[in-house]
């Protein structure tokens, strides 16, 4: 039929070994435009990937066969901590962010822990007010080179 859009096929998947460099580039895209907000790199941009595909679990988001999206989260006692969302540029703004920050209570909740935490830098954007709409409280705040570190949580 004339005028109809062909359903874009979102895929989501554990990583492997084989995807370390894909989640490199990706999360050093996405986070880029931070490094001059804060005068040095975030620590995902850094981030060892070798080490934090061992790990970590990350599962990558695909859309169309191409990797757009990534959450990396680590189960700690009886929370889980999203330790990075990470969203190619192209693709920013359009939920994907939500729909990991979503995934990763749903990890949450079937390995029966209680609450999911997560961190971000007060001078990214307006990360805790998206937070905060999503449910999470600002548990604590700590100094940190280039703005504060805020700690979220919310209960599963």
């Amino acid at each position: 039929m004339a005028g109809t859009l062909t359903p874009i096929r979102a895929e989501m998947r554990r990583a492997g070994p084989a995807d370390v460099t894909a989640i490199h580039d990706l999360t050093r895209a996405a986070y880029a435009k931070w490094v001059p907000v804060i005068g040095r790199e975030p620590k995902p941009m850094a981030a060892d990937y070798a080490r934090a595909v061992r790990d970590h679990r990350i599962d990558l988001l695909h859309i169309g066969g191409e990797l757009v999206a990534l959450v990396e989260t680590v189960p700690q006692g009886e929370h889980l901590l999203i330790e990075s969302v990470a969203v190619a540029p192209a693709f920013q703004r359009h939920g994907l962010g939500r729909r990991l920050v979503a995934h990763a209570e749903h990890l949450a909740a079937d390995l029966g822990l209680r609450e999911v935490r997560l961190y971000t830098n007060t001078l990214f954007g307006n990360n805790v007010q998206l937070y905060g709409k999503l449910g999470y409280r600002v548990d604590r705040e700590e100094p940190l080179t280039g703005g504060r570190l805020v700690h979220m949580s919310k209960a599963i």
